[in-house]
Order: C-alpha cells, then sequence, then structure tokens
C-alpha cells in the first residue's frame, strides 16, 4: 500500500516531536475525509497507517519526528476507487486477429499504470485472452510493474456461438487453440472449466448467459445458456470460494441469473420493475457500464467503420438505454457497483462518475459504487473500499 501511495501522491516529510504514534508509521492528514461507510465527509483528520493496515483515525493533525507525514490538508481523501469491470489486455479478437496473447500483455503494462494513477487501485478485470491476466497481476504483486490490485476471472465462459465464443464472425477454416478456454456446453463441461480456471488462479468466475454487443450474430435479449450450465456454474465457483459474475443484457438472461444465484450482473440494460425486485430479494449487484457504451455510441456516429453491420446495429440499439437503466434501478433501490468495461483510454475511468449522476446518483451514492459496494460485491469489505482501523 505505502508503495503504491508514493506513487500517486505527492507528500511532504514534517518533523514534530516524537508522542502519541509508533516509529515508522505513515500518517495521512486529511482536510477532508469520505471514509466509504458513513454519510458525508469528516474534516480535518490523520490517518494512521502500520505496516499495510490503518490502526486509527484521529481528528486533528498529528505526527512526531520518526513518522512520514503524507500532507493532504488542502485535498479530499478517500479509499482507493475500485472499477468492478476492466479489461486491461483487451487484445487478441476477432477485431485485431494479428494480436496474440503476448502483445496483450504488453498492452496491458501502460494501461494497469494509468488506471492507478487515476486514482483506482483494484480493479476486476473480467475477461482476458490465453492468461495475460493472471501474468500481468502476479507481475504487480512481485513489483515488476506498477498497478493497482488485481481481481481477475481469466477467460469469460459461455456457449458455442455465444458472446465469449472468439470464434464468432470469423472464418470457419481459421483456429485459435487458445480460444477453446472461453467456451463450454452442458453442466459437466461447466463445471470441469471452472475447476480448471481455479487451478490456473481465476479469483472469479465470469459467464455470459446472454448475447453480447460486440459480438458477432448472436443476440443481446435471449437466454444462450441452459439454466443447468448457469446452475452448474454457479455452485461450482462458490464452492471454490469464487464469485460470479454474470454478462446478461436482456431481462430473461439476467433474471435467470439472479435466480439460480450469480452475484452481480454485468451490464443488465434491459432490466425492468419486476427484475429491480429480483435484484433486491436476492442481494445481487448491477455493474452499469456506461464508459464503453458512450464511446461505441460516439464512434459509431462519427462514421466509424471499424465494427460488423449486425454490431454497429446492436450498439446504436443498447447503448443509449444503459444511462435510462441506471435511472430506473437507482430509484428502485438496487445496489450499484462501479464498472466501466474500458476496453481503451484506461486511466480516464473516472468518466463514468459524471454518466452516472447524469442518470439521478447523487455524488455521495457514486463514491458509495465505487467503494463500500464495489468491496462488499466483490466480497472484499474486511480489506478494500473504506477508511478505518484494521
Amino acid at each position: 500500500m505505502i508503495g503504491r501511495l508514493r506513487r500517486v501522491m505527492l507528500f511532504s516529510v514534517i518533523a514534530m516531536t516524537c508522542a502519541s504514534v509508533s516509529a515508522g508509521d505513515v500518517v495521512v492528514y486529511a482536510g477532508s475525509m469520505f471514509n466509504g461507510i458513513d454519510a458525508g465527509f469528516r474534516s480535518d483528520v490523520s490517518i494512521v497507517i502500520r505496516g499495510d493496515r490503518i490502526v486509527d483515525i484521529r481528528d486533528g493533525f498529528i505526527g512526531q519526528r520518526c513518522t512520514r507525514v503524507i500532507d493532504l490538508r488542502d485535498h479530499h481523501v478517500l479509499p482507493g476507487l475500485i472499477d468492478a469491470h476492466t479489461h486491461v489486455s483487451a487484445g487478441g479478437g476477432w477485431e485485431n486477429l494479428a494480436l496474440g496473447p503476448l502483445d496483450a500483455a504488453l498492452e496491458g503494462v501502460p494501461n494497469l499504470q494509468k488506471t492507478l494513477e487515476a486514482g483506482f487501485t483494484t480493479i476486476r478485470n473480467v475477461g482476458a485472452n490465453a492468461g495475460t491476466d493472471i501474468a500481468l497481476k502476479r507481475a504487480v504483486e512481485r513489483g515488476l510493474i506498477t498497478g493497482p490490485r488485481m481481481l481477475i476471472s481469466l477467460e469469460s465462459i459461455g456457449p458455442t456461438g455465444g458472446h465469449s465464443d472468439r470464434a464468432n464472425g470469423v472464418d470457419p477454416g481459421f483456429g485459435n487453440r487458445d480460444w477453446a478456454n472461453y467456451v463450454v456446453d452442458g453442466a459437466d463441461a461447466m463445471v470441469r472449466r471452472i475447476r480448471e480456471h481455479h487451478r490456473r488462479g481465476a479469483d472469479l468466475i465470469k459467464i455470459m448467459p446472454s448475447g453480447g454487443v460486440l459480438s458477432v450474430g448472436d443476440d443481446p435479449d435471449r437466454l444462450l445458456m441452459t439454466e443447468e450450465e448457469i446452475a452448474a456454474a454457479v455452485k461450482t465457483a462458490h464452492a471454490l470460494g469464487m464469485r460470479v459474475a454474470a454478462h446478461a443484457t436482456g431481462r430473461l438472461p439476467i433474471e435467470t441469473a439472479l435466480r439460480l444465484g450469480v452475484d452481480t450482473i454485468e451490464h443488465g440494460t434491459l432490466a425492468d420493475t419486476g427484475t429491480f425486485e429480483l435484484f433486491r430479494r436476492t442481494g445481487g449487484y448491477l455493474v452499469p457500464t456506461l464508459v464503453v457504451g458512450s464511446r461505441l455510441l460516439v464512434a459509431v456516429e462519427r462514421g466509424s467503420r471499424s465494427f460488423p453491420d449486425d454490431v454497429e446495429q446492436k450498439i446504436r440499439r443498447f447503448a443509449p438505454l444503459a444511462g435510462r437503466n441506471v435511472t430506473a434501478a437507482y430509484r428502485s433501490g438496487v445496489s450499484i457497483v462501479f464498472g466501466t468495461d474500458s476496453l481503451s483510454d484506461h486511466g480516464r475511468n473516472a468518466d463514468q462518475f459524471a454518466m452516472l449522476m447524469a442518470a439521478g446518483m447523487s455524488t455521495q451514492d457514486v463514491l458509495f459504487a465505487t467503494t463500500r459496494n464495489a468491496a462488499a460485491a466483490l466480497g472484499r469489505s474486511a480489506d478494500l473500499g473504506s477508511l478505518a482501523a484494521g
């Protein structure tokens, strides 16, 4: 934690008389602090850090000669922000078949640094090719590259011809052995694939119950996985201590996934009143991804010919609906988690704050979405998303 703070904050060392904190502690002076737990901001506090944990938060500004002080008396201080839906190594799909996993991993190095420097100290990377995400995660943990802590899913998992099938829209004579890890058909195959993901180092599982916008030939409205496959995914992942994120756009896929026990719904664009009630009843979290839809829509409206015709049609249909869905979900009391689905422009994750507020969320609830709510959805509330002792 301290290494990351060094990289992202300008701090000064202030010598004071040794008195009330231990030698070697780090004290952050916060002119204004949002703790990710309570409503509102608290003024003029000292956050005492020992090792990699907060040990105390005190009123006023304390310090001593043996203590490093990070002086943020003129700043707002927040918990490290969380982006719960990213793809920092997105290369290697049909859109650029010339990129392999080594290209994607190298692409991820600057993307991770940009993301950390934007204030996002934790990301959930929900889909990457050929183990690029596990390599990046290990490199961050070993201190070889600069980046946020990563929770990773490895390859997303779905049915033949579904949103995760990398062969969609590609010449059937072309093959890539790595793409097999994205596709399962049947409950038994799902169980095996999830166990393999766990063995390889996945922190969570990402499944694709519905079609998607950027894949060729599938329908985001439709439920493309069987209930048996979804149930097998949830049961197996939960037994291994992993949470399940479900890419679901249409109402039926969203509701089926929630009913069968997934933890988060990614996108969730076509939810309705009944769906929101199911969110509340099951405790599921909604991760709306406004950034990616907005950027894709801008691209097609500017005349970009980067997308196949059916993909362009889906962008035009679904992207404008995402903000309205957030408005309705928020008013219905659904727990919303911050996730951008950034495929490009990494480091601009915070662009989504303005989009969520434009959809009707309060400033405070947007902050909760990227701190408290996100940490809970990831199952990491004991370590992330708040400023508190411990």
